[in-house]
């Protein structure tokens, strides 16, 4: 009886504040990100369309001494995509194909296409891209300008998949930038959020789709790392992977289950290929993902529901591309207290059960609701400047629900900054698309080239014409 009380009382508070307390819209010059912790009045929005409308808006912002931000689908949050009393470009309507080539395997996108836009047209070729997030909402601009990864465990980060890019310079010429020319730039814009120009448009790598067969394996968080090497990198037909791990009270970052997709040819891929256009049980799922932020008996119900479901997708046959066309409208939350903030942790392979030892104990001491963790794999890649692959490592997403109070905001940011010298001291890095909790210190010590990024900022935008929080939180002295 307690717990449907408490699931009506739920579901009233969720439709009270989806009508009426998120109104994000009132001044349309007050701006924030998805963490809705720093909001700000910037002088203008300009959606990005021509080519010569970008150039001369950065000619505009030069003479009168604006500066310039570069949004997409506004998913970071840690001020990323803007900056007060600055002009803010929103990139998302420069959205163009313009240029495929399915012999040579490349596509040339504007930036502010998302990854759906992309899958959609290479679909009927039977083509995917190599990297991307697992949600494809992003905006390929977006998301090599924080060098994403996703679930491919054969393909590294975003950069590796990048052929070339153009990108327009603070003083108003756009430069093609490729591994040959302009090279210098090639690692300071992949990475380098929106700080060194505005990407233009994106050359990207492409391969095939595939069909693959998904299987599941539940284990202990202990076990995981072998467990990895030998049954997942080993074997070359496994082509994805991602793995959850349990939030439960009752057996808390103990218990996990991981799913592989391999490689399987018993049969046609265009029996299997059809995109799928929507998202299935939104709302059951939304509800109840809402008493998993609230109540500790909801983070088991969801943990057992979670395991139950795989198990239904044992032996399951599913395209590359609909495999990165991972839900996520289940999860989207409005709240005017609270919110759902992102952290993501990067951890050796043979550094990740101690790891979790050492999380376990912060978790507790700082009683942070962790709602969620999905763990991908990163090899190591240190092409970016700010790379966070040092070394072959698994990436852990978690995400919090987290009171936006200002008194509770420090207790959060105490706990998270204990969370981060764990990582630091098991030879771990962090993110940097979200929440700016870490301490200066631990921005040099997670990302050691530092100096250099921002030293070869100074050099291409002395004026600092492109500006985000970001910037202004780690330049340093």
């Amino acid at each position: 009886m307690k717990k449907t009380i408490a699931l009506l009382v739920l579901v009233i508070l969720c439709l009270f504040n989806y009508i009426f307390l998120d109104k994000t819209d009132q001044d349309p010059f007050l701006i924030t990100d998805y963490s809705r912790l720093h909001p700000v009045k910037v002088t203008r929005i300009i959606q990005g369309k021509e080519e010569e409308q970008l150039v001369q808006l950065i000619k505009e912002a030069r003479d009168k001494k604006l500066t310039i931000s570069i949004a997409g689908q506004r998913h970071s949050q840690g001020g990323h995509t803007y900056y007060k009393d600055g002009i803010v470009v929103d990139m998302k309507p420069y959205n163009k194909v313009l240029d495929f080539n399915p012999a040579a395997k490349t596509i040339r996108v504007q930036a502010g296409a998302t990854w759906k836009d992309v899958q959609d047209y290479l679909n009927p070729y039977a083509l995917s891209v190599k990297t991307m997030q697992s949600q494809n909402i992003f905006t390929v601009g977006g998301s090599i300008s924080i060098n994403a990864h996703g679930r491919d465990i054969r393909n590294g980060s975003l950069i590796e998949s990048v052929q070339s890019f153009r990108l327009l310079m603070a003083k108003g010429q756009i430069k093609h930038v490729s591994r040959t020319e302009n090279a210098e730039l090639f690692p300071l814009a992949l990475g380098g959020y929106g700080l060194f120009g505005i990407i233009m448009d994106v050359t990207l790598k492409l391969t095939d789709d595939e069909l693959y067969r998904m299987n599941t394996t539940a284990m202990k968080v202990a076990d995981y790392s072998s467990y990895f090497v030998q049954n997942v990198l080993a074997n070359p037909d496994i082509h994805m992977h991602l793995a959850r791990i349990s939030v439960t009270p009752e057996q808390p970052l103990t218990e996990m289950y991981a799913i592989n997709y391999t490689l399987d040819k018993t049969a046609p891929l265009t029996d299997h290929n059809k995109l799928k256009t929507s998202e299935s049980g939104v709302i059951p799922s939304k509800l109840l993902f809402n008493l998993n932020r609230s109540f500790d008996w909801a983070k088991n119900t969801f943990w057992d529901l979670q395991k139950r479901y795989f198990d239904t997708q044992q032996g399951k046959l599913i395209s590359r591309n609909n495999a990165m066309r991972s839900e996520s409208a289940f999860m989207e939350y409005h709240n005017a207290g609270n919110n759902d903030l992102l952290q993501e942790y990067f951890i050796p392979i043979d550094q990740f059960a101690p790891f979790m030892d050492g999380m376990r104990t912060v978790l507790q001491q700082h009683n942070l609701n962790l709602l969620n963790i999905t763990v991908r794999y990163v090899n190591k890649d240190q092409e970016a400047v700010l790379s966070y692959a040092k070394e072959d490592m698994f990436a852990l997403v978690c995400l919090f629900n987290v009171p936006l109070s200002v008194q509770e905001q420090i207790k959060f940011k105490q706990g998270i900054q204990q969370v981060l010298d764990k990582v630091i001291q098991h030879r771990g890095t962090y993110y940097l698309p979200y929440v700016t909790y870490p301490t200066l210190a631990q921005f040099h010590a997670a990302y050691p080239r530092y100096g250099e990024f921002f030293s070869q900022k100074d050099k291409y935008d002395p004026q600092h014409l492109f500006m985000n929080y970001f910037y202004e939180e780690y330049k340093g002295e």
